[in-house]
């Protein structure tokens, strides 16, 4: 993942690329559940891991409370975002709505163009799922979905698309290491790419908004465990 820093530059393009590379290496930790919610991002260690200059990693950290997988708090520091259940069912409630709506926007049948476009995509995402890099997995399979939703027409809708998707990156980024989430996710993706061909809008619709639902439950279920109350 390239992630954009809409602050001021750092003070050389070497410190920009070692930024970029940190708020990468540690935005990855954090959706994959190595750094846990609530973990304390603290500058001396960070620059100790890293070899990294103090403002390397303060932009660093800066970008990651930019795109929402951190947090600073005055007089607390920076810690990583701890999203409660409330906030993932509302997250989620947004982002079934958008995916619904962009889904019954795709002109159907679509361009054979188009649905070897996605092909390709679901090639790479089944390829790098195969060889166990889950980080490329994600960012393939988060291609595709943008890919396919961008066919509804509405430049804006898929602006709040691609914000929910990075909202809720938590959420998602840690089922994609899960024990068969690869093989459903495909089967989703497989049968997406058959609709496409066909002229069945609520059907499409209906699998984009149900193939949100296993990262949730999955990110609900761990939220009341770790706080002792009974697992949904």
């Amino acid at each position: 993942m390239r992630w954009h820093n809409g602050a001021a530059m750092p003070r050389t393009k070497t410190e920009s690329k070692a930024a970029d590379r940190l708020a990468e290496t540690l935005g990855e930790d954090i959706i994959f559940g190595r750094i846990p919610p609530g973990t304390r991002l603290v500058e001396d260690p960070l620059m100790a891991r890293f070899g990294a200059t103090r403002h390397s990693v303060r932009r660093a950290i800066a970008e990651l409370s930019r795109i929402g997988l951190a947090v600073s708090l005055p007089n607390r520091g920076a810690h990583v975002r701890v999203l409660a259940p409330a906030d993932v069912v509302q997250m989620y409630e947004v982002r079934e709505l958008l995916h619904r709506e962009a889904a019954l926007r795709i002109p159907l049948p679509a361009p054979a163009e188009f649905i070897s476009t996605l092909s390709r995509l679901h090639a790479d995402y089944v390829r790098h799922a195969a060889r166990g890099d889950f980080g490329a997995a994600h960012r393939a399979n988060d291609e595709f979905h943008l890919a396919l939703l961008s066919a509804c027409g509405n430049t804006y809708l898929l602006g709040s698309i691609r914000h929910y998707m990075w909202l809720s990156l938590p959420v998602r980024a840690q089922r994609t290491a899960a024990e068969g989430h690869s093989q459903a996710a495909a089967q989703d993706h497989a049968e997406m790419l058959h609709l496409l061909g066909g002229r069945d809008n609520e059907a499409l619709a209906a699998l984009c908004v149900s193939h949100l639902q296993a990262a949730k439950r999955d990110y609900m279920t761990r939220g009341l465990t770790s706080a002792g109350a009974p697992a949904a």
